[in-house]
């Protein structure tokens, strides 16, 4: 069905998939501030960065359009999914910057992470770790992390870590015996939700990235609907607005307007079929 909408508002690509995609990334005020935290903590070589912001703000996309913006004069490893223990914590992060981890304890596997890191220093360039969902680490795994940030030379550290993770994990680091932790971490952001004008810019430039021209048009009153229903974040405004394009579709309409934002909303919430 969604194919077929794309095809009845001349789109040529879904404007409102749920797949983090950096060529749809709105930099909204605060998006473009924490895309250069990040990118000022890493390249002054601070140590540790932290990202919060609620599910669905937008941490993941701001991630990988970081990525981009590091280029390959940086190593980099991301760990999607941390909830694991030690042991393999060390052998994903070392599996994410190509070492071979096979038959390797964790001690070997530590000291292969701080070979390949001297290596890099070697050739010019620096590496970067990032752990995505980090409020998930148990306090066992944030030490290990925190070690992580000991290897270093006479003249500067081998790794900077980035963690990033929904509000909870400031709580965590605000837990006294994470002090050293929370010390060491000397940049921080936190992303807070679109307001109601950057939504419908929102809409609009995620419509105009996957071809829109003046059709499918989203009136004030949708606006002020989704916002309310969405508190300004991304995932929401994404939802909803897929269910609005649909709902458009099935009514034959151009325009989005405050009832179909309506009817749109209460579908996603399964109170009606569309």
């Amino acid at each position: 069905m969604p194919l077929v909408y794309l095809e009845y508002y001349g789109l040529k690509e879904p404007p409102f998939d749920l797949t983090p995609n950096p060529r749809f990334l709105y930099f909204s005020a605060r998006h473009r501030e924490a895309l250069n935290h990040l990118l000022y903590g890493i390249r002054e070589r601070k140590g540790f960065v932290q990202l919060t912001g609620e599910v669905g703000a937008g941490k993941t996309t701001i991630c990988r359009a970081f990525l981009e913006k590091l280029g390959p004069q940086y190593a980099t490893a991301l760990i999607l999914n941390p909830v694991l223990d030690s042991d393999h914590l060390m052998k994903a992060i070392a599996m994410e910057f190509g070492l071979d981890t096979k038959g390797r304890d964790r001690l070997e596997t530590l000291a292969a992470i701080n070979h390949f890191l001297l290596e890099q220093v070697e050739h010019g360039r620096d590496a970067v770790l990032i752990i995505d969902e980090a409020q998930d680490l148990t306090d066992e795994l944030l030490e290990q992390v925190r070690l992580l940030s000991n290897l270093e030379t006479d003249e500067r550290k081998l790794l900077q870590i980035v963690l990033m993770g929904q509000p909870e994990l400031r709580d965590r680091l605000n837990a006294p015996h994470l002090r050293q932790l929370r010390q060491r971490i000397t940049v921080r952001y936190h992303l807070r939700p679109l307001s109601r004008l950057e939504v419908g810019h929102y809409i609009q430039h995620r419509l105009q990235v996957s071809g829109a021209n003046g059709a499918p048009y989203f009136t004030a009153g949708a606006l002020w609907r989704i916002h309310r229903y969405s508190k300004g974040i991304p995932r929401l405004i994404n939802a909803v607005c897929d269910k609005c394009l649909l709902a458009g579709f099935v009514k034959q309409r151009d325009s989005i307007d405050f009832s179909l934002a309506g009817l749109a909303i209460r579908e996603l919430e399964g109170k009606v079929d569309v």
